[in-house]
């Protein structure tokens, strides 16, 4: 049974590959493999929740579907390494330099989900957003000054595009589906 659905922002193959080589360097490096394990993929997260009043999948597919065709692909900009300082899964991410393009997708998307009713938690509404991808997460607190040093050797500024956006399932994580940005065409 799903404990809730996160709404996703996916990048072009290349910036996704850049974003699972920092994965993997941690995990051969025994830091964290916890994003491998999960079979998480690189992405921001637009939207989380664990409401028993989200939407279904199905009408969710139906109002992303519209939301992907009228969006198209946007550049995406890596530019720093950070952690949230009140975060208790000792975790660092990759954090985007802030675009018009990518604050006017997230603003559509909480305006879109407000008018089907659904409660976008502050955390989502683009006056207090923190857009991120994750790179690591469950560091140990005694490893957690060489993630971020291996991290530190990520070469910044990393550019690339998002892609497509798509709904997971949590817990545990599975992708519903996903929807290629700038046309009706949906992911397998």
């Amino acid at each position: 049974m799903s404990q809730g659905y996160a709404i996703e922002l996916y990048f072009d193959p290349a910036l996704e590959n850049q974003v699972l080589k920092s994965w993997n360097i941690l995990a051969r490096r025994q830091i964290t493999s916890h994003l491998i394990q999960i079979q998480s993929r690189p992405h921001i997260t637009l939207f989380s929740s664990n409401s028993p009043n989200l939407l279904e999948p199905s009408t969710l597919q139906t109002l992303l579907t519209s939301f992907a065709s009228t969006n198209d692909p946007l550049p995406i900009t890596f530019s720093s390494i950070g952690s949230f300082p009140t975060s208790n899964d000792n975790a660092f991410f990759l954090s985007p330099t802030p675009s018009i393009s990518l604050l006017n997708l997230q603003s559509q998307l909480c305006d879109l989900l407000k008018k089907e009713g659904v409660d976008v938690a502050s955390e989502y509404c683009l006056d207090s957003w923190v857009p991120y991808c994750s790179v690591a997460q469950n560091v140990p607190k005694q490893r957690m000054a060489e993630a971020f040093s291996v991290l530190r050797d990520f070469k910044l500024p990393v550019n690339g595009y998002a892609m497509d956006v798509g709904v997971v399932e949590f817990s545990p994580l599975r992708e519903v589906f996903s929807l290629v940005l700038g046309s009706n065409v949906e992911q397998p």
